[in-house]
């Protein structure tokens, strides 16, 4: 396994290993919390930066998502196209995603990381050269837009542990 696979399978793990610790042990009530009238919940978060790698590495794999290959969108449940992400919600639907529970969300997670990381263990630096996005000026490289999923799920995921935090604090 190259270097750079090693590195990004370590990345997606981190990314992983707080999926878990911020929806370990809390309600789904807890879960659909949010900081403020428009703020983001945990679902939410979470389920948003599961859709994202795994529309992100499905594409880069030429391979369906998980969401709807998995039945995964089924189980959730949620009032989304299958396509939907997250990407641009207004506050209402980020406030419809209630009921769900940890073990649905690290599920989930945890099916989108193995096949991320099945995926990572083959690459060596050169597919990483390869053009997946040419909507941009520069166009898009894999190992770009591996990169920017990483940064948009730590992001995400340091989010969700900010408002478990507050949750948390609040009994």
């Amino acid at each position: 396994m190259s270097v750079s696979a090693t590195l990004l399978i370590d990345a997606f793990g981190r990314i992983r290993d707080n999926v878990h610790r911020v929806v370990d042990r809390l309600s789904a009530e807890q879960l659909a919390a949010r900081p403020d009238e428009d703020g983001n919940s945990i679902a939410w978060l979470v389920w948003h930066l599961t859709r994202i790698q795994d529309d992100h590495v499905a594409d880069a794999m030429d391979g369906e998502q998980l969401w709807t290959s998995d039945g995964w969108m089924t189980r959730f449940g949620l009032p989304f196209s299958p396509e939907a992400t997250g990407y641009g919600q207004s506050s209402d639907e980020v406030g419809s995603v209630r009921g769900l529970d940890s073990e649905l969300l690290a599920g989930y997670h945890d099916a989108v990381h193995l096949r991320t990381v099945d995926y990572l263990t083959d690459l060596d630096d050169h597919d990483l050269d390869r053009i997946v996005d040419r909507a941009w000026d520069p166009p898009v490289t894999l190992a770009v837009r591996l990169v920017s999923v990483i940064s948009d799920d730590l992001q995400h995921v340091g989010q969700a542990a900010f408002v478990r935090g507050m949750i948390v604090r609040r009994g």
